[in-house]
């Protein structure tokens, strides 16, 4: 059986376009890096579930919702968030929690460092993961060396790979070992389980992704792809890649999708194509373990930067942008859900690490990784 304190090497995974051209600062502070959910729908302020407007620095998400379940002295799986935030940043989300009618917890009192609760509202439903519309970042680099202007006029352009984040995969690849544990039989509490198969999975798709940009296919349809329509969760087969087609890639309305390994079914959103068999033909430990525990479905390889903005100001940079949850059509028994930054800036987020280990700032690059 697979020892989980194995450390799994995270390839580095191709470019887009190329290597980044400036260096800086990453994250000296938790406020340089800000993350703003957005729902995308209207709270009805009635119903069962509280929900709150939480703001946190220094906290990742599942342990909050571990400790707003006990303050509510309600079981873990009553309490709801759309997607996992940052834990070195300042984030603002929302978490459902389910109180039953005449049943109030006065979360004015809660006391938890790193988080402040900025509303309180009532809604009928459970937050359920992916449910958000986007995030939106603010992001400063600090001490920039390099003009980093034409680089993120491709990025506004021509939208970035849409891998997975480092983190993802845990500390030294820990969240893949223990997938591979998993998956040769081991057991696990269900909220290891979703981190396993969601790491198993996010590999899987990288490994297609970085296949398909080796080919300079990543980010356009070719004939038996099938197509993410920008936006929704609509997927589509594409049998001829016809102008229509070819120029709505080109405005960035359609994108090729890459599968979120699981059983393959015949219905487009949940199989997987004969070529993403064969880019994966190596790992066949991770494809096996997840066409038992879960259904295929699609992600787009490409994400969309919308709204870009940047700013230099005496060497730094000040970046503001929105991304889509950017998942399609998955089963919900794999509950994937990481922080949408992740595709932005992964190197710069591994020379972080190595930054609180020596304890001394080092130098980073500024720009995206995967772009």
């Amino acid at each position: 059986m697979t020892d989980v304190t194995d450390a799994v090497e995270i390839p580095d995974w191709r470019r887009a376009f190329g290597a980044p051209q400036v260096s800086g600062d990453f994250r000296s502070d938790n406020r340089d890096f800000q993350v703003t959910e957005a729902l995308g729908f209207e709270l009805d302020d009635s119903g069962e579930h509280d929900w709150l407007w939480i703001e946190k620095s220094g906290v990742n998400t599942p342990w909050l919702a571990r400790q707003l379940a006990r303050y509510a002295a309600v079981a873990a799986n009553d309490v709801g968030f759309a997607g996992m935030k940052d834990r070195h940043a300042v984030t603002r989300q929302w978490f459902s929690v389910r109180r039953p009618a005449g049943a109030r917890a006065d979360w004015r009192a809660l006391d938890l460092p790193g988080v402040t609760v900025l509303e309180q509202r009532r809604h009928s439903r459970k937050l359920r993961r992916g449910a958000h519309r986007a995030n939106h970042f603010e992001i400063r680099l600090r001490h920039l060396d390099g003009d980093p202007c034409e680089r993120l006029e491709r990025i506004a352009a021509a939208g970035i790979p849409n891998y997975f984040g480092e983190q993802r995969f845990g500390h030294g690849g820990h969240n893949l070992a223990l997938a591979r544990s998993l998956f040769s039989g081991r057991r696990l509490r269900r909220d290891k389980r979703s981190i396993a198969l969601s790491a198993a999975r996010g590999y899987l798709f990288n490994v297609v992704l970085d296949a398909r940009i080796g080919a300079g296919t990543w980010d356009r349809l070719l004939p038996g792809d099938v197509a993410s329509l920008e936006g929704s969760n609509s997927v589509f087969d594409v049998d001829e890649v016809t102008a229509d087609i070819e120029g709505r890639a080109a405005c960035l309305d359609l994108h090729p999708s890459g599968p979120l390994w699981g059983r393959s079914r015949g219905k487009t959103g949940a199989r997987l194509l004969e070529p993403e068999r064969h880019q994966a033909a190596d790992h066949e430990a991770l494809r096996d373990g997840l066409e038992r525990h879960c259904e295929a479905g699609r992600r787009a390889l490409r994400a969309v930067v919308k709204d870009l903005h940047w700013e230099l100001s005496d060497r730094d940079l000040a970046l503001s942008f929105t991304l889509g949850p950017r998942r399609i059509r998955h089963s919900l028994a794999a509950r994937t859900g990481a922080p949408a930054s992740t595709t932005l800036l992964p190197a710069a987020r591994r020379r972080r690490r190595c930054r609180r280990r020596s304890g001394g700032p080092r130098r980073k690059p500024a720009l995206p990784a995967s772009a």
